[in-house]
């Protein structure tokens, strides 16, 4: 079987845990990167949810693009569904994404279940950071999550405005950000 690709978006892009071949920037065009997910456990509690990343309909959002041999599809699906799927807060799909330098591939992408009851929907700046503000999970802090993406993001040239408008919001993280206008 031949490569097949990976969008990250988020943590998969500073941590993606898998074995590729290469990473590209990518844009993958009907979904916008945002902070819409309720975290329960790994960036906050039941009693106090945190928020994670989802792509959610509309915009586009640019991210990384991950070649993975064919070999490793099995070993690398199974890893991708243990991760993301865990409480079935996103559908696994099958998109276009346009790579950097020209041309297109399908590419695995994990995009949020707006029917899901962890789906936060579309936030403000003041209200997202707000909720990430303090809530911890078993993978720590949730500013921590917010700040590592935005920084992993702009090590890459990758715009957010959003989230980093999100970030500023931070205490410790925010005042490191210039500010920014339109989200990318």
């Amino acid at each position: 079987m031949g490569d097949f690709w990976v969008f990250g978006y988020g943590s998969l892009i500073w941590r993606p845990g898998f074995a590729h071949v290469e990473a590209r920037r990518a844009r993958l065009y009907g979904y916008r990167r945002s902070l819409c997910v309720y975290s329960h456990v790994h960036r906050g509690t039941p009693e106090r949810p945190g928020l994670v990343l989802g792509l959610d309909r509309g915009g586009s959002c640019v991210g990384l693009a991950f070649r993975v041999a064919g070999h490793l599809r099995e070993e690398v699906i199974g890893y991708l569904r243990e991760r993301e799927l865990v409480t079935m807060v996103y559908l696994e799909r099958t998109l276009a994404v346009r790579l950097e330098g020209g041309g297109a591939v399908d590419a695995i992408a994990y995009v949020v279940d707006r029917d899901h009851r962890q789906y936060a929907g579309s936030l403000d700046e003041a209200a997202a950071a707000s909720m990430v503000l303090g809530a911890q999970g078993q993978s720590g802090p949730n500013e921590t999550y917010v700040t590592n993406t935005v920084e992993h993001l702009r090590a890459l040239g990758i715009r957010d405005h959003w989230l980093e408008a999100v970030a500023r919001r931070l205490p410790n993280s925010g005042s490191a950000l210039p500010d920014a206008g339109k989200r990318t």
